[in-house]
């Protein structure tokens, strides 16, 4: 590939055809880049090997030993007891799901080494349906060199496959030139000064075994602080871009009579912080200038953005225009159409969804009540941005982007 490799499509890497470019969409992951910023969730620790005598419950390990006594057990489930021995302790591995293949490879004097939680049976500690593998009596298996990440994923990509990609993107971060460093030292916060992009990518997709795993699991390293830091900035750029373009453009007044937002406040469980209701009065400021607006609305999970998202929708809607939720996964858009069914729906608002998943058959007919202006609030993936999709009245786009993307892919815009 040449020096553009990060924006080919991922259908480029070994492994990816159509299929599996359709299954990853839905993470928004369509180019190699995106992988890149794919970040873990979590990390398992797979570079030791831990005595079966040392383990206690609810704990997390890689574990070897002898299996001494393998039976099928039947009950209200029919089960595969494994008990395997490492000379400090026993432990039970249980299979509820099991074949005939299972069944002879975890046979008695066979080496397994899994990975699992750890649970207290009914008679000992055990792992049910670990991740294992049948060792050779002669060979010598190394553990992993680096933790093992955990990626947020969708069904049919699995956790190994996944990674496989994820280490395959990686091989290009070899080359400074793929994803140069925009970021001056004198820019960065003094606590991830010393990491540029590229280091700060590869160390959270392959950290050490030494690396201090509670600050990985907290999100506090200073590898993460610096990706969080490029993510802060670029969005503070892009804004500030854009605002200076829209001051030569006008946009519509989005001034409602506010019932439909006093409606929703009367049937939420719980009122507003004091946060989101300033943070609310600025947006119905915005809405009622003839500027576009752009404003970014941060916090952390369970802060409650989409209220405040869901408030500013309503003002469009009662102002006479269409809104637009927009979401860069399926499965993160569907979250929120089940949200607003349940906050608008109880009002009369019309909703619609569009994405990628819909036939051709429900897209045309989601088309069609957009352009007419029977749908007042839309919500879907960038789907809802394809030439097809014509609104009759569109005021108001909420766009969840998530932390994933960087100053490179804000900045590479202005080469488009």
């Amino acid at each position: 590939m040449d020096k553009n490799t990060l924006s080919q499509p991922v259908t480029e890497l070994k492994g990816v055809g159509n299929k599996v470019a359709e299954r990853l969409q839905k993470l928004g992951i369509w180019q190699v880049q995106d992988l890149l910023f794919h970040l873990p969730l979590r990390y398992q620790d797979r570079t030791r090997l831990l005595s079966l005598g040392s383990l206690r419950s609810h704990q997390e390990g890689l574990v070897e030993g002898s299996v001494k006594l393998s039976q099928v057990k039947f009950g209200r489930r029919r089960s595969l007891l494994c008990h395997i021995e490492d000379g400090t302790g026993s432990l039970v591995l249980r299979f509820f799901h099991f074949s005939k293949v299972q069944q002879q490879q975890l046979k008695q004097g066979a080496l397994v080494r899994c990975f699992g939680e750890v649970r207290t049976g009914p008679s000992s500690l055990e792992m049910v349906h670990p991740e294992y593998q049948i060792i050779a009596d002669d060979k010598i298996v190394p553990v992993d060199r680096d933790l093992t990440p955990i990626y947020p994923t969708t069904e049919g990509v699995h956790q190994i496959g996944f990674r496989k990609l994820i280490k395959q993107a990686l091989t290009f971060l070899n080359d400074d030139q793929m994803l140069p460093e925009l970021l001056p030292q004198a820019a960065r916060l003094h606590d991830v000064a010393d990491f540029s992009l590229v280091e700060a990518l590869l160390f959270v997709h392959q950290p050490p075994p030494d690396v201090d795993v509670e600050l990985l699991m907290e999100r506090r390293h200073p590898t993460q602080r610096r990706l969080a830091y490029e993510e802060l900035l670029a969005q503070h750029l892009g804004m500030r871009r854009v605002r200076s373009q829209a001051q030569q453009h006008k946009a519509p007044i989005l001034k409602g009579d506010g019932k439909h937002r006093q409606a929703l406040l009367e049937q939420l469980p719980f009122p507003l912080t004091g946060a989101q209701q300033r943070v609310v009065n600025e947006i119905l400021v915005d809405m009622e200038q003839d500027i576009p607006m752009q404003r970014l609305v941060q916090g952390d999970v369970g802060s409650g953005k989409t209220v405040v998202a869901a408030l500013a929708v309503l003002e469009a809607v009662s102002a006479g225009f269409q809104a637009v939720m927009m979401a860069p996964t399926e499965l993160l858009a569907e979250q929120h159409l089940q949200t607003f069914k349940t906050w608008l729906e109880p009002l009369g608002i019309p909703l619609g969804w569009c994405a990628g998943k819909q036939t051709a058959a429900q897209r045309k007919q989601v088309v069609e009540q957009l352009k007419e202006g029977h749908i007042r609030v839309a919500i879907g993936t960038h789907a809802l941005f394809q030439d097809e999709v014509v609104f009759n009245n569109l005021g108001l786009v909420v766009i969840d982007e998530q932390h994933r993307f960087g100053v490179h892919q804000r900045l590479a815009l202005r080469d488009k």
